[in-house]
């Protein structure tokens, strides 16, 4: 392929999973070009019926496509607007004789890769790239010499520049320390140069020497504040982070919270706990979870009516809901209240896919498994919201069941770097697991 100026546009082919992936995407490639294999098109009427994302993504896409090209859609494409490039249709180039040798299936995948090949071999006077978000499909055309990327647009650079939400500072005077646990348990940020340019509602953790407090900088009005350690409907935290946590959680000007970290950190835990405990501000608790099947299985293997197949899915906030009400006995008031909260449907335990077309007034939402959701899927639902509502996501960005996201691309880790230094918004990054020493020890070593 010829060398490519910087003045000469590139042409980016775009495979099916861009496009469910993110139905704006021919807006996010600037001056250059976009070409769609005829193979996309047909795959993506297999998901114009449905209401699950990729299904609005995919009717989406193809309602701007009808809009741009009009009656007919010619060869060199069309314009997309003020200083982006052409798209085009790749027609009639899907079948390569040179490369009948390689591929033994006739797929979808493989048709792609021959377009790409016949474009990239014809059209040398600009550089052609396979943008998908498979990463087997990539490693397919490199190898036959075709350039290939992921889709980066709503990526993040990386994982070490993620927002922990919290940090560490070794070098307070004694006198502030001091301060801070009199009332009224408040300094202002500027008698704290130690910590320059801190982000709203980021966590503390100040020492000097044995001498230590948890606090919190809160840019309303530019104080640095103690964060107490205080149990939520019966969890006590067991660390800094979790203590940072529930003071989110429970702060209802705080509107947006995410907390991240591994298995047994107490995300979901401390999340429902502390919704619980705030259930004079909120008329309803909504928990929910994106459904991921097992073993690319879908909801209609299992046997069982519809409540039979989610139940397996949901299963997981139930356990933590009967976490908490096992810090109490079978007959005190507080488990009472969680089991007339269910019977009233005050507090709701769903599968994310029900809430969809829904607004929310005045309800604290928990999403549980954030990390397997897309960037604007995280948008769509955060969009839900109405007035003195809260919503919560929770999830561990490293350990992701959908095959399209990564830790720098899904929904949970776009949400933390996006939303840092908002006023309504908190993040914490859990460290510490507390389920149990095996299981605190099975994550660090398998």
């Amino acid at each position: 392929m010829a060398k490519t100026t910087k003045t000469t546009p590139k042409l980016f082919i775009l495979d099916t999973n861009v496009v469910l992936h993110d139905s704006q995407c021919i807006r996010n490639f600037q001056e250059n070009d976009i070409a769609i294999p005829m193979t996309v098109l047909e795959e993506l009427d297999n998901f114009k019926r449905g209401n699950e994302l990729i299904n609005f993504h995919a009717r989406d896409f193809l309602r701007q496509m009808d809009e741009l090209t009009g009656e007919v859609l010619f060869e060199d494409g069309v314009n997309l607007g003020p200083d982006l490039g052409r798209l085009r249709i790749i027609v009639g180039k899907e079948n390569n004789a040179e490369l009948d040798d390689v591929f033994f299936e006739d797929t979808p995948d493989n048709r792609i890769l021959n377009a790409v090949f016949s474009v990239a071999q014809a059209e040398t006077e600009h550089r052609t790239i396979l943008v998908s978000k498979d990463t087997n499909l990539r490693m397919k055309a490199k190898s036959l010499g075709l350039a290939a990327q992921d889709y980066t647009t709503d990526k993040i650079e990386s994982v070490d520049k993620i927002y922990t939400g919290k940090q560490l500072v070794e070098t307070v005077p004694e006198e502030l320390i001091d301060a801070l646990y009199q009332e009224p348990y408040q300094v202002s940020v500027d008698h704290f140069p130690m910590i320059p340019d801190p982000t709203a509602n980021e966590y503390l953790i100040l020492r000097n020497g044995q001498k230590s407090v948890l606090a919190a900088y809160r840019a309303i009005d530019k104080m640095i504040t103690r964060v107490n350690k205080e149990p939520a409907y019966g969890i006590m935290p067991r660390n800094a982070e979790q203590t940072f946590a529930l003071q989110a959680l429970r702060d209802d000007n705080i509107q947006l919270v995410t907390l991240s970290g591994k298995a047994g950190t107490g995300k979901t835990l401390l999340a429902l706990a502390g919704a619980l405990s705030c259930t004079t501000s909120y008329r309803q608790i909504f928990l929910a979870r994106p459904i991921v099947p097992l073993s690319n299985r879908d909801l209609g293997f299992l046997p069982g009516d519809i409540k039979s197949k989610i139940d397996p899915y949901m299963q997981p906030l139930f356990d933590n809901l009967g976490v908490i009400r096992h810090q109490y006995n079978e007959n005190d008031p507080q488990v009472k209240k969680i089991n007339g909260m269910m019977e009233s449907e005050k507090l709701v335990i769903t599968p994310l896919a029900y809430i969809r077309g829904r607004s929310f007034q005045k309800v604290y939402f928990i999403v549980d498994e954030a990390q397997n959701l897309t960037p604007h899927e995280v948008k769509t639902i955060i969009t839900r919201a109405g007035e003195n509502s809260k919503f919560v996501f929770t999830g561990d960005i490293h350990q992701i069941d959908q095959p399209y996201l990564d830790s720098l691309s899904n929904g949970l880790t776009y949400l933390i770097d996006r939303m840092k230094d908002q006023p309504v918004f908190a993040h914490v990054t859990l460290e510490k697991g507390e389920r149990s020493e095996l299981a605190e020890l099975a994550s660090n070593l398998l």
